[in-house]
C-alpha cells in the first residue's frame, strides 16, 4: 500500500455529503488534502479543527474553468506537488426521455462530465509526474445499469466511466492509475427523496470514504478499474 505521508490530494465537491467525508477520511489517515468547493470559506468553517499544515480550501465551480487553473495553481504553490484527484462533485435532476428542459440537460452535462474531463486535463501532468498519481471519479451504479427514469443522470453516470476508462488508458505507463467508484444509495441530501429504501439502509459516508481511500492507496500493481459499491442485492452487480 502506499504512505499516505506527504501525498496530496485533490478533492471536489467538498462542502458537503461524500466529498466532505473524502476529505475528513483522508485527513485522519495522514494525507495532505486541497478541497475544492463552491464556497471555500464555508468549507473552511466546517472544517476549522483541519490540520494546518496539511490542508486548504479553494473554490471550484465545475462550469468555470478558470477556476480549475487557480485551485490546481493554488495546491501546487502550497504543497509543491499532486499525488491525486477525487473528482466528487454532482449533481442530479429528473430530466428523462419524455420530458425536461434542455436547460437541465445541460447543467448536469457541465457538472458531472465536462468538470472531471478537463480537472483531470489540467491535473494529468502533474499526477504523471508523481509516477504513482490517483484519479478517483466517483461514478454511480446508474453509469453501469439504468433502473431509473433520470436519464439525463444516467447519460452523465456512464460518460464518467469512460472518463475513467480513456484517464487508465493515457496515464498507466507514466504510473497513474484511474478508478470510478460506483455506490447505489449513499445516505447524503441527493437522496433525501428516496423511498425505496431506508435512510438505514443505505450507504454511510463514512464507509464510502474508506473505500476511496483505499483506491488511492492501493499500489500500482494492484489497481482496480471499477469499485461497484452496494447496500441491497442485484443480480449483476
Amino acid at each position: 500500500m502506499l504512505n499516505p505521508e506527504g501525498r496530496v490530494v485533490m478533492v471536489s465537491g467538498a462542502s458537503r455529503g461524500i466529498g466532505l467525508a473524502i476529505v475528513r477520511k483522508l485527513l485522519d489517515k495522514g494525507y495532505s488534502v486541497s478541497a475544492g468547493a463552491r464556497n471555500p470559506d464555508a468549507l473552511a468553517a466546517l472544517l476549522s479543527d483541519a490540520p494546518g499544515d496539511r490542508f486548504m480550501c479553494a473554490r471550484y465551480e465545475a462550469g468555470d474553468r478558470a477556476s480549475h487553473a487557480d485551485w490546481l495553481a493554488a495546491t501546487l504553490a502550497r504543497f509543491g506537488r499532486l499525488d491525486g484527484l477525487v473528482n466528487n462533485a454532482g449533481t442530479s435532476n429528473t430530466f428523462s426521455i419524455e420530458s425536461g428542459e434542455e436547460e437541465e440537460l445541460d447543467a448536469l452535462w457541465t457538472i458531472n462530465v465536462k468538470g472531471p474531463l478537463f480537472l483531470t486535463r489540467a491535473c494529468l501532468p502533474h499526477l504523471k509526474a508523481a509516477g504513482s498519481g490517483r484519479v478517483i471519479n466517483v461514478a454511480s451504479l446508474s453509469g453501469k445499469r439504468v433502473r431509473n427514469e433520470n436519464i439525463a443522470y444516467n447519460m452523465t453516470k456512464h460518460a464518467v466511466m469512460a472518463l475513467t476508462h480513456g484517464t487508465r488508458r493515457i496515464g498507466w505507463e507514466h504510473g497513474v492509475r484511474a478508478t470510478a467508484v460506483c455506490p447505489s444509495f449513499v445516505a447524503t441530501d441527493l437522496t433525501d427523496g428516496v423511498t425505496k429504501i431506508s435512510r438505514e439502509e443505505m450507504i454511510h459516508p463514512d464507509d464510502f470514504a474508506e473505500i476511496t481511500a483505499l483506491a488511492l492507496a492501493l499500489p500500482n500493481t494492484a489497481a482496480m478499474a471499477e469499485m461497484l459499491v452496494n447496500c441491497r442485492l442485484e443480480d449483476t452487480l
